[in-house]
C-alpha cells in the first residue's frame, strides 16, 4: 500500500505539472494560429491515436494516448498528425500554407516563447514575494571525504574569499560559483588557511553534472533540521518530528540536505541509524527507507551567522529573474553540447518522465515555491528542447520555413513528410529509450 500510494502522489504531480507546461506551449501555437486567421482543428495534449476529447466549433479539444508531449493541428501543415489531404487541393484562405512566411515563423516559434514567459513569470513571482536570503559566511565547516572538494585541497577552516576571479561574501555565492562553473573552463577557489592566501583549480570536467551540494563542502555550523514529515512513512513512525535536527544517518554527518537524500537513496528497505537532536536531547532510531529511497521527511539546511535578507521591487524582481533564468539556459545548452562531444554520460544526464514523476513529487513535498521553481526549470528545458532543429519539433518546421523564406520555395512535400515521419520514429525511440533509463 505504501508503494502504491507513492506510485500515485509521484502519477498526481506529474500530471499536474506536465499538464500545465504542455498546456502553455500549446496555447501558445494555438492563440498565434487564431490571430492571423488560421483555422484549428485539433488541439491535443498526447500525441495521436486520440484518447477522448470534445469538439467545439471548428475545433476538437482532445487527450491522446502518447504522453510525449501535445500538438496544435492547423488546416493546410504537415504536422504530427500526418494528415496530407490537403496537398490534393489549392490553399484555402484560412489554411497554414496560404499564409505569409513571416505569420508562419510566429505561429511555430510562439510555444516556444510561451514557455519562455511562463519561467521568467515564475522566477519573477518567486523573487517579487520571496526575496533572497544571504549567509554572510563562507568558512568551510566540512569537507566530504572523497568528494572533488577533497581531491583539491580544500580543508574544514579555509575561508573562500575568491571564486574565478571575482570576491565571494555569502555562501550562496560560493555555491553559485561552483555550480554556474561548469561553463568556464575550469573552477578557481581563493581562500585563507592560516592566514594565508591560497588558490586551487578544479578542472571543469571534475565538475560534470555535480550540483552546488555534491561538490563536497558545506559551510561552517551548517546543520540540517527536519521541516516537515511525511505521514504513513518510515520517518513518522519512528516519531521524527518537524523542527528536529539531524545529526547522521548510517553513521554519515548531515551537515546538507544533499547528505541526507545521497545517504537515504543508497539504502532502499536496508535499515539505517538515524540521529537526531530535540530540545537538546539526542534521540536515535533504525529507520528503514522505503523501496523509492526515501524515509518521509523534507530535509532544509540552517547556516549560522549574519543573515542578509533582499527584497526586490517590481522591475529588479523581474530583471533578477531574467538572469537567472540566462545563466540556467546557459547551463542546460553546455550539458547538452557536453553530451553530444562525449564529454557526458547521455545514459546519466537525460531524464524522461519516471524522473520528471519523482522530482514532481519531491518538489511538492519541499513546497509549493520548490514545486513552482521545478516547473520553470522544466518549462525552459521543454523551449529549448523544442526548438532543436529535429523534424516533428517546432525547430524543425522552423528550418523549414527559413528555408522557404531565404529561397522563395518550400522544401517539397515529400520531403517534408518523410522527414516528419523520421522526427516521430526518433522521438518515440527516444521516448522508450529514458522510460526504460528511468526505470532500470
Amino acid at each position: 500500500m505504501e508503494a502504491l500510494g507513492q506510485i500515485l502522489s509521484q502519477l498526481f504531480y506529474f500530471i499536474i505539472i506536465i499538464g500545465v507546461l504542455v498546456l502553455i506551449h500549446e496555447l501558445g501555437h494555438f492563440l498565434a494560429a487564431k490571430a492571423f486567421g488560421m483555422r484549428v482543428e485539433r488541439f491535443s495534449i498526447g500525441f495521436p491515436p486520440r484518447a477522448f476529447g470534445k469538439q467545439i466549433g471548428d475545433t476538437d479539444y482532445c487527450v491522446s494516448w502518447l504522453p510525449i508531449g501535445g500538438y496544435v493541428k492547423i488546416s493546410g501543415m504537415i504536422d504530427e498528425s500526418m494528415d496530407t489531404e490537403h496537398l490534393e487541393r489549392e490553399p484555402e484562405p484560412w489554411e497554414f500554407r496560404a499564409k505569409p512566411v513571416w505569420q508562419r515563423i510566429i505561429v511555430i516559434t510562439a510555444g516556444v516563447i510561451m514557455n519562455v514567459l511562463l519561467a521568467i513569470a515564475i522566477f519573477w513571482g518567486i523573487n517579487l514575494t520571496q526575496g533572497t536570503v544571504h549567509h554572510k559566511n563562507t568558512t568551510v565547516g566540512h569537507v566530504q571525504y572523497g568528494s572533488v572538494a577533497a581531491a583539491y585541497d580544500l580543508q574544514p577552516g579555509d575561508r573562500i574569499v575568491r571564486i574565478n576571479g571575482d570576491a565571494v561574501e555569502t555562501w550562496e555565492a560560493v555555491r553559485e560559483g561552483v555550480l554556474f562553473s561548469q561553463l568556464s573552463s575550469d573552477l578557481i577557489i581563493g581562500f585563507e588557511r592560516d592566514g594565508e592566501s591560497r588558490e586551487t583549480v578544479v578542472p571543469a570536467r571534475k565538475l560534470e553534472g555535480l550540483g552546488a551540494d555534491d561538490f563536497g563542502i558545506s559551510p561552517e555550523g551548517a546543520e540540517t533540521y527536519v521541516g516537515g514529515v511525511e505521514p504513513g512513512l518510515p520517518a513518522s513512525r519512528v516519531g521524527m518530528k518537524e523542527g528536529d535536527v539531524l545529526i547522521s544517518i548510517n553513521d554519515v554527518p548531515t551537515y546538507l540536505p544533499a547528505d541526507v537524500i545521497r545517504v537515504v537513496s543508497q539504502n532502499p528497505l536496508n535499515p539505517v541509524p538515524v540521529v537526531w537532536m530535540r530540545d537538546g536531547k539526542e534521540m536515535e532510531s533504525l529507520v528503514t527507507p522505503t523501496e523509492s529511497g526515501k524515509i518521509g521527511i523534507i530535509p532544509v539546511p540552517r547556516i549560522p551567522g549574519p543573515v542578509e535578507r533582499v527584497q526586490y521591487g517590481v522591475f529588479e524582481a523581474l530583471g533578477v529573474g531574467v538572469t537567472g533564468l540566462v545563466r540556467i539556459t546557459n547551463i542546460f545548452l553546455t550539458n547538452i553540447w557536453h553530451i553530444i562531444i562525449g564529454e557526458a554520460s547521455f545514459k546519466q544526464s537525460i531524464g524522461g518522465p519516471v524522473k520528471i514523476a519523482e522530482m514532481a513529487a519531491q518538489s511538492a513535498e519541499a513546497g509549493f515555491i520548490s514545486f513552482l521553481s521545478l516547473m520553470a526549470l522544466l518549462s525552459i528545458s521543454l523551449a529549448i528542447i523544442n526548438i532543436f532543429p529535429i523534424p516533428a519539433l517546432d525547430g524543425g518546421h522552423l528550418v523549414f520555413l527559413i528555408y522557404e523564406g531565404l529561397f522563395r520555395r518550400e522544401v517539397p512535400n515529400k520531403i517534408k513528410i518523410a522527414l516528419q515521419q523520421v522526427g516521430m520514429v526518433l522521438l518515440l525511440a527516444l521516448m522508450l529509450f529514458v522510460i526504460y533509463n528511468d526505470i532500470f
